[in-house]
């Protein structure tokens, strides 16, 4: 059904005497002119909108649902809002990451099936990931996955071939493109619904647990936020900069919401300093739901929110604004001035309880003045009563929300209890002299902020690491195919320097020695020797394996970047107390008769040994090189980290 949703690929436009239109094959053409296509078209587009309508109201009841999501509890909360996960289509990457192994790195295909394999299962099982911590693991391993294979597989300048297809959570329409990015982002969307799941599912009638729920929608927040800064063009209407800042809102519109929650989960004491702080919590949950109702009422978001969400924010509003003014009428009624009673401090907290006393009040005066207490009071309890009715009008329009039962009776609880403290005080003339209360000044022990995701925290490691470093081999850098270099060590000299961390680099080749007329070239990076692979082998152990040769012909393979700007290495990978060390064909030639051989090695007189003695440095455990084969010490560079080659280029979407 959903997928009569896509558009149809773009027809070229016909000419007007084209044979296309007198045969009335153009649709449009037809609808202009027929009535009884016309009203034929209309009908299936009306039974498509109807479809789409029914499916945004299940996908709304299974995102409000208790049943699914909330906590496991008997407990007499309002339930919160869960994200729904995005659903996937399955994806073969097999044939095109083989092909790519075998064009781009000239390797055979065959060796990488298992790693393959791996990517698909990991793919596989974030599709049903665990609604716990170790399920946030998952689609973060999975996610730090793709930065590895898009930096292996995924040239910025084409398309590999394989379509990604995902549903949005809150629509149903599915979203296919050929691009890695909508999989990454849609994979950050379900780490951030996860971490909701988590939050509704904590049980919020124990300290622990409330506190669990605050992290994770603070986490959530932080997922949703990266994802929003990061992928700036998704095309699918969850991942929208404008829901994105919606949801984040939301996520922290409830955080909020347990942290009030877990203010009051001890029981609140009826005394006039906790109820001031109480009653400014429930100001601060009323504040923070005003403005995510606001945001949601503003479009384009307003299309494609669920209209249930947006009712609860509106309920909790409500809800929370009416026990402000309940709290602050309690504190007003039941606690007049007594010997003994901190009337300076009492003063400073209902002056800040208020933006503003209403006309012809003082704080002091007030306080004093048990009348007035009375008669602000049940002002308050006036207002109480008005949100209490709201909130359960606007519940009971929503169809989601009127079979939310604990909702209705939080809700009912609340309302009968501010009724019957104001029927207790009621008097006759109360209409006449009831005081406009003034609004509670919002305020929090806790403000709530987003936690942004930790990918740092989970170990990763790439599965076609066989490869080469990452730095080096991948799928921006063109390359040669390897070529086999065969040559002999005489009398333990190489006729090159080595250079560069893994992979090891030829530098400093003298032009007339047995390896350069084999083929070799400056700038050549070594991936084999004898067949044992080099690509992640160190200067230290690329030497060791050649000096184990000794004399024997060595057969090396070599590849070269076809971008001759960056086939050589800028830096050598390994220093010793700060000095830069340097292997060339003279450490094979370090023995314990070490005078005798390097008399061998200056009556030779190769390219290395340009320049006069005097301008030799020395290098731990090796014979210094000449000056015009030394480079000058560099500061090292970081290696790329799995999280630098998370691409994250909008501009690619």
């Amino acid at each position: 059904m959903t997928d009569a949703l896509l558009p149809a690929a773009p027809q070229p436009l016909e000419k007007e005497n084209d044979d296309y239109f007198r045969k009335g094959c153009n649709p449009l053409a037809q609808v202009a002119t027929n009535q009884k296509v016309r009203e034929q078209v209309r009908l299936e587009l009306s039974f498509v909108n109807s479809d789409l309508q029914m499916l945004k109201e299940e996908l709304e009841g299974l995102n409000i649902s208790v049943g699914v999501y909330q906590g496991t509890e008997e407990a007499f909360t309002i339930p919160l809002i869960p994200l729904g996960l995005k659903e996937t289509k399955e994806v073969d990457f097999s044939v095109v990451l083989k092909d790519f192994i075998l064009e781009h790195y000239s390797e055979d295909s065959y060796l990488y099936e298992d790693d393959i394999a791996d990517l698909m299962d990991l793919r596989q099982a974030c599709r049903t990931p665990s609604r716990d911590e170790a399920g946030v693991e998952l689609l973060m391993s999975y996610f730090i996955q793709l930065g590895f294979v898009e930096s292996r597989f995924f040239p910025p300048t084409r398309h590999m071939g394989l379509l990604f297809t995902w549903y949005d959570s809150l629509t149903g329409v599915p979203v296919s493109q050929q691009n890695l990015l909508l999989e990454k982002a849609s994979i950050l969307f379900n780490i951030g619904a996860l971490y909701t799941q988590i939050g509704t599912r904590c049980n919020r009638q124990t300290q622990t647990g409330l506190e669990s729920a605050v992290d994770a929608f603070q986490r959530a927040a932080g997922v949703l936020n990266y994802l929003k800064e990061t992928f700036t063009h998704t095309p699918s209407y969850d991942m929208s900069p404008a829901m994105l800042t919606v949801l984040v809102k939301m996520m922290l519109a409830q955080a909020q919401e347990s942290v009030f929650e877990k203010v009051c989960l001890p029981g609140i004491q009826n005394e006039f300093f906790m109820l001031v702080k109480v009653a400014q919590e429930a100001a601060k949950v009323a504040e923070v739901y005003r403005q995510l109702h606001a945001a949601m009422s503003q479009e384009p978001v307003k299309e494609n929110i669920p209209y249930s969400w947006a009712s609860v924010a509106y309920v909790k509003t409500h809800h929370y604004g009416a026990l402000a003014h309940y709290f602050a009428a309690t504190l007003l009624i039941d606690h007049q001035l007594k010997p003994g009673t901190d009337v300076d401090h009492q003063e400073k907290c209902l002056s800040q309880l208020y933006d503003h006393m209403p006309e012809g009040m003082a704080p002091l005066a007030t306080l004093k003045n048990d009348g007035q207490r009375m008669q602000l009071g049940k002002g308050h309890l006036h207002r109480a009563i008005g949100y209490h009715e709201e909130s359960l009008r606007e519940a009971n329009l929503c169809k989601k929300l009127r079979d939310i039962q604990v909702l209705r009776d939080v809700l009912s609880a609340a309302h009968q209890r501010t009724q019957l403290k104001y029927n207790q005080h009621r008097e006759d003339d109360d209409l006449l002299n009831l005081v406009d209360a003034p609004d509670v000044l919002s305020k929090t022990e806790r403000e709530v902020e987003i936690t942004s995701p930790q990918f740092s925290k989970v170990t990763v490691t790439d599965f076609f690491q066989k490869l080469g470093p990452l730095s080096v081999f991948s799928a921006n850098k063109r390359w040669t195919p390897p070529r086999g270099i065969h040559f002999k060590v005489e009398e333990g000299d190489l006729g090159f320097t080595l250079r560069g961390n893994a992979p090891v680099q030829v530098h400093f080749l003298d032009p007339h020695c047995s390896a350069s007329l084999a083929g070799a070239k400056e700038g050549d990076y070594i991936v084999s020797i004898q067949g044992l692979d080099c690509k992640w082998l160190t200067i230290s152990e690329v030497m060791k394996l050649l000096k184990s040769f000794g004399g024997e012909e060595v057969e090396m393979k070599v590849v070269s970047l076809l971008d001759s700007m960056s086939s050589m290495h800028n830096k050598c990978a390994t220093y010793s107390v700060g000095m830069q060390k340097t292997y060339s064909m003279i450490c094979l030639s370090m023995d314990d008769d070490k005078t005798d051989k390097a008399k061998k090695i200056s009556k030779k007189l190769s390219f290395l040994s340009w320049g006069t003695s005097k301008n030799r440095q020395k290098s731990v455990s090796t014979l210094g090189l000449p000056e015009v084969g030394l480079a000058r010490p560099q500061a090292k560079k970081k290696l790329p980290t799995p999280f630098s080659l998370l691409n994250s280029d909008s501009s690619l979407y």
